[in-house]
């Protein structure tokens, strides 16, 4: 079997380019590093700590649906935090932000921290359990 490879980049269909630009650029406290305008989509791209992409793309003709992690497809995108203290540290600039979230949230396997973007994409922060 071939090395099993990393995760490059993800890319997030998004209602409005700028409000969702908006959201992500206050939570990553970055700019977005690249853009692209001349497609049937226009794409903001953020360059994030640890080698990870993330797009933003808004397509020109859409179904229009509202995202939902209990329909096939994506459940939602959990980003590892290093130590309760990150976990902490990420609850704490959430609620700077005023966005809703879920709170810590314990299991036998680690504990999470999830809310959602404007688009009601589900996220997390999540800290694995030792």
């Amino acid at each position: 079997m071939p090395a099993l490879p990393h995760i490059d980049h993800l890319a997030l269909t998004v209602t409005d380019i700028t409000v969702s630009t908006s959201f992500y650029s206050r939570l990553w406290e970055t700019e977005p590093t690249g853009y692209m305008d001349d497609g049937p989509f226009i794409r903001r791209i953020f360059t994030l700590a640890g080698g990870l992409t993330l797009g933003l793309t808004q397509h020109t003709i859409s179904s229009a649906k509202d995202f939902d992690e209990k329909n096939p497809g994506l459940d939602h995108i959990g980003f590892a935090v290093k130590g309760r203290a990150g976990l902490l540290e990420w609850r704490d600039h959430l609620e700077k932000l005023g966005v809703k979230h879920s709170g810590l949230v314990e299991a036998s396997y680690g504990t999470a921290l999830s809310f959602k973007d404007p688009d009601g994409i589900a996220l997390e922060f999540f800290l694995a359990a030792d």
